[in-house]
């Protein structure tokens, strides 16, 4: 494992930060975010430089599929969301052919096809980012603010009927 540790390191030391080049959302929901291809850019670079390639090789794939009807000035119209949630385990390998498990996470929602996409997107986006320990924009603290601190949801609502697969 001496040269694929040595390779990783190199990867944590050449990567140590991606800038948030990216507005998400319109008004008081916008924010700031990491683009998928700007994360590929820098560490794809230092992973070719140091001999490192990754390879998916296990999905597990969780799908809830929500339908409803809803009236318009045409009539009723079906609507459909797809929520995909996936555990992506990853082979991260040197060209010694030394190599190790990694995983990633991520969820996608589509009304139609693409939330697959999404969910494997963001998965491979967060494991490398944690493979890597790459910080993302400014460094802050995400717990400068007590859970006490903040509004809690209302849970009260009402929610739509959905339908989970496996």
């Amino acid at each position: 494992m001496k040269n694929l540790i040595k390779a990783v390191n190199a990867v944590m030391q050449d990567c140590e930060n991606v800038e948030k080049n990216l507005s998400v959302g319109v008004g008081n929901n916008s924010y700031k975010g990491v683009a998928d291809k700007d994360v590929k850019l820098i560490i794809n670079r230092s992973m070719r430089k140091n001999k490192l390639a990754i390879f998916p090789v296990k999905i597990d794939p969780k799908l809830t599929v929500e339908r409803w009807e809803e009236k318009t000035n045409y009539g009723i119209k079906r609507k459909a969301q797809v929520f995909t949630e996936v555990l992506v385990t990853y082979k991260l390998i040197h060209e010694s052919g030394e190599e190790m498990e990694i995983q990633g996470y991520g969820h996608g929602v589509d009304s139609q096809d693409k939330s697959a996409g999404k969910a494997t997107t963001y998965a491979l986006k967060y494991a490398l980012l944690y493979q890597f320990l790459v910080a993302t924009g400014d460094i802050d603290d995400a717990d400068a603010t007590h859970s006490d601190e903040t509004q809690k949801p209302n849970t009260n609502q009402p929610t739509k009927p959905s339908k989970s697969i496996n």
